[in-house]
This record gives C-alpha cells, structure tokens and sequence, in this order.
C-alpha cells in the first residue's frame, strides 16, 4: 500500500498558477505511485469535478488515490482511500461507511495516537509533522524525528512520515528509518516538478541506511 518513496500531496495555491489535474498529470508521467487530494477550501462541486478526472488518470496509471478528509467525495469518485485527522469522524465509523475495501488513513502526532490507530483498524498512518509547516492551517507542533523512531521500532503499521520534509532534510527522515514520505509545497511548488522528483528519488538512491535502522 505505502510500498513507494514518495507520497504527493495536492495544494494548487502553491503549484505556481497550475491546475491540480495539471500537476497530477506531471506526477503521474514522473512515476509517483501515491497522490492525495487535499483542497480545504474549494466548493464541494468543483472538488468532486476535480477528483472525478483525477480518478481516471490516477486508475488509468495504476496510481493510487486518496482523498483527504471528504467520505463522501472518496466514495463519489471511487477513490481508493481516504485520509483522515484526529478530529474527522472516529475510523471505526469511516470503516462502516467505506467499506472493507476503501484504505483509511489517519494522522497520528503521538505514540498514544500511534497505539490507538491500529487498535481501530486504520490501514496505515501518517506520522508528524516531522518538521514545521505552514502547509495546512490547523497544523499542530512539529512532533520532531523521535516520534518518528518510536513509530519505526514500535507500530506494525505502514506509514508515510510527514510535515516539513523537503529534499534538503529528507535524509534525515529516511535516515530515521522512515520510507515513504509525504511532501507538498517541495514538488507542487517546484519549477520543474519531474526534475524534482528526480532530484529528490536521487538523493534517496545514494544515501546508504544505518545497518541497524528496520524495514
């Protein structure tokens, strides 16, 4: 499911003027595997129009899509998951409305919420923010790289480590034992978004693991 290295996030405020289905196009033909959408401020008609042709390229390409926060939208177009916080409904009531097949993703920012994920049954959680972001508005303190290391030696769950991570500081995280990780502004925001994921896939590539950091 998180089987991949990067974890793409949509914010079209800061993809330089370009359209979401634009920028989704540049990710799928750069080989991004996981694309998420998450628009907290558009009308509910224009996101379910935007997801709707996000689905066909995404399904097209074999990429997996997941949208943040909306059951409802995730269900409409037939998104392969949904991604939810710690103040959207329990994932055990998402799990009713989804269905056994839909992934649910819940954002976790302690080991207390770490344990409680895979008590509910998510199928994977994100893990952060790692670094400071002012990516999404109601965006806690950074919970540092420590809770990162808990998740790495401690949760049986897959996860995506998110927040703040840009290629500059991204070896940190993997380093940390992290693999799949989550970035936004970093790619939508770049000039050349292939060249980036390219760049950033690069880095990962050269970069050998400490031998005793896990899989």
């Amino acid at each position: 499911m998180l089987n991949t290295d990067i974890y793409a996030i949509t914010a079209e405020e800061y993809s330089l003027g370009r359209s979401n289905i634009e920028v989704v196009r540049q990710l799928i033909e750069a080989g991004v595997k996981i694309i998420q959408y998450r628009e907290k401020e558009k009308k509910k008609l224009y996101k379910f129009r935007e997801c709707r042709e996000i689905r066909e390229m995404t399904k097209a390409a074999g990429v997996t899509f997941i949208v943040n926060d909306d059951i409802d939208l995730a269900l409409a177009v037939g998104a392969d998951g949904v991604h939810v916080g710690q103040e959207d409904l329990p994932v055990e009531q998402v799990r009713r409305l989804v269905g056994k097949e839909m992934i649910i993703g819940l954002s976790t920012h302690s080991p207390e919420q770490a344990r409680e994920a895979v008590k509910c049954g998510a199928d994977y959680i994100g893990v952060g923010p790692i670094f400071a972001t002012s990516t999404k508005k109601d965006v806690c303190a950074p919970v540092g790289l420590e809770y990162l290391e808990y998740v790495v030696q401690n949760i049986n769950l897959p996860f995506v480590a998110i927040g703040g991570i840009k290629e500059h500081n991204i070896l940190e995280v993997y380093n940390k034992g992290a693999t799949c990780m989550a970035m936004v502004t970093e790619i939508v925001g770049a000039e050349d978004i292939p060249a980036k994921i390219k760049s950033i896939r690069e880095k990962l590539a050269g970069y050998p693991r400490k031998e005793n950091v896990p899989y």
